[in-house]
């Protein structure tokens, strides 16, 4: 009888913590959403966008104190408020005051439809732009089409039989004419499957690379402790530095400086600005492949801490726009960085189409710039069409480092759901199986983990249709154990009963 006064005197301090804290959050997120609201026109954005106001200004506490006096009362922690931040609270604070002996309930008590909107909301705008859910799990599973889609309407027809339910055409590669073969194989697979395909087709963005090269007449890997030289020139008389490069968009040498980090194909080799020389930069490569690389012309160059202010629409992109408009229900927006860029795409697309607002954008966030404007990218464009949110984990990885990708698609996950907006994981799902036939254990851990977005992207390879099967039985299995962050507590059928 003793722990009773304790219970209720931990139980009050608690409340009072809650109820101040759901006051202040209420405060803030209305000032955030006040400011976006002229960028909202879809109405049925709105509450999505105040709750991802909440959501913000909720983030902006540590809430690990008041997480562990919640769990140590039996309450319902706030670990898995991201969809619903305001009516949580209150369910939290109408539990808390029970315990306490409060015969007054601080607030009203939120229905189970009102405390679940959000979760409906998001199913709703996942259906809208990935179409419905297959009847035996709810994540997506979108697959990159190669060259042979174009010839080979069986091919398309087979991934949509074995569970493919977007389709998406890189505007990087192939050009009008196999694009359009491969529509209107993904539209005939339509027809046999009995369901809408949907098609992403992605512009490609601003892409810096080695263009011309110079390396020592010995060697030809750039390896550790090794200096490379970008420049807008080859300096072959700059014998100090033998290894050298020019890029391919000259302008991003005018916008490093010594001291920003810069990354070589893919975060093979990765290094940082060390000096200046003949008109250029002196770079110090610090870690990468033990064996190096080999340094040639058309690889990619990453400058993670530097802000290049590259135009995210090229010439080619903008006329890929006009096909992709025409034929598309969405279209991937590569380097997008800031929501002044998605409003530069937007009017892209208006002038192509008077109905551009039913076109669906997928904002590949891969920059630490896009980390950071992310909630601003969501309001503009999630605000005025269907939208979702790709982690572009391959550029992510290499420009926030290799570490913290991890973390933070996590925290990107977080985000879209505070949103209500969809979430694509993309990027080396189930590679090795795609590519050789056979998974790496690690990759089929990650393809589990990937269930918790909305959809979940395939590369190309030899074996996508055996690689679209089994993503299709591991999304059902793992669908039945968990939803985003929340366990389902299915009954489990590996152990016997004691």
């Amino acid at each position: 009888m003793s722990a009773l006064p304790d219970v209720k005197a931990r139980a009050q301090e608690a409340l009072r913590e809650v109820i101040a804290l759901r006051g202040e959050i209420a405060g803030a997120g209305r000032i955030l959403y006040r400011r976006w609201r002229p960028r909202i026109a879809r109405s049925s954005f709105a509450p999505s966008a105040l709750n991802f106001a909440h959501y913000l200004a909720l983030r902006r506490h540590d809430l690990r104190p008041l997480q562990r006096k919640l769990m140590g009362l039996g309450i319902s922690s706030l670990g898995r408020l991201e969809s619903r931040v305001l009516v949580s609270l209150d369910a939290v604070a109408i539990a808390l005051a029970a315990l306490a002996g409060d015969d007054t309930p601080p607030c009203r008590s939120p229905s189970e439809s009102h405390f679940f909107r959000g979760e409906a909301l998001l199913s709703n705008r996942v259906g809208e732009i990935f179409g419905p859910p297959r009847h035996r799990r709810l994540g997506r599973i979108m697959v990159t089409l190669a060259t042979e889609a174009a010839e080979d309407p069986a091919l398309v027809r087979a991934y949509a039989e074995h569970g493919a339910d977007v389709m998406r055409i890189n505007c990087a590669h192939d050009g009008s004419r196999d694009w359009t073969r491969m529509v209107a194989n993904i539209r005939a697979a339509e027809e046999k499957v009995h369901r809408r395909l949907p098609i992403l087709m992605d512009i490609g963005g601003p892409k810096v690379r080695t263009a011309k090269v110079l390396t020592p007449p010995d060697r030809s890997k750039l390896g550790i402790d090794d200096l490379l030289l970008l420049a807008p020139e080859i300096r072959p008389d700059f014998t100090e530095v033998p290894f050298q490069a020019t890029c391919s968009e000259p302008d991003v040498l005018n916008a490093i400086r010594v001291g920003d980090e810069v990354s070589l194909d893919d975060g093979q080799l990765q290094g940082a600005v060390i000096g200046e020389g003949q008109g250029g930069h002196i770079v110090r490569i610090t870690r990468g492949k033990l064996a190096g690389v080999k340094l040639v012309s058309g690889k990619g160059l990453n400058f993670p801490t530097a802000e290049l202010k590259l135009d995210p629409l090229t010439d080619k992109d903008r006329r890929d726009l006009d096909f992709i408009a025409a034929h598309a229900d969405m279209v991937g927006y590569s380097y997008v960085q800031t929501a002044d860029h998605v409003v530069m795409l937007q009017a892209e697309l208006a002038r192509r189409r008077h109905d551009w607002q039913r076109l669906g954008l997928v904002a590949k966030i891969e920059t630490p710039r896009a980390v950071r404007n992310l909630p601003e990218i969501i309001v503009q464009a999630a605000g005025n069409q269907p939208f979702a949110v790709m982690i572009a984990r391959g550029d992510l990885a290499v420009e926030m480092g290799f570490e913290r990708v991890a973390e933070m698609q996590e925290e990107i996950l977080w985000l879209a759901e505070a949103a209500h907006v969809p979430v694509i994981w993309a990027t080396q799902v189930l590679e090795d199986l795609v590519k050789t036939g056979l998974p790496s254990r690690g990759e089929m851990t990650d393809a589990a983990m990937a269930g918790r977005a909305e959809c979940v992207m395939l590369n190309k390879g030899p074996n996508v249709v055996g690689a679209i099967s089994v993503l299709d039985r591991v999304l059902h299995r793992m669908g039945e154990h968990q939803v985003k962050k929340t366990p389902t507590l299915r009954a489990l059928h590996s152990w016997p009963a004691a």
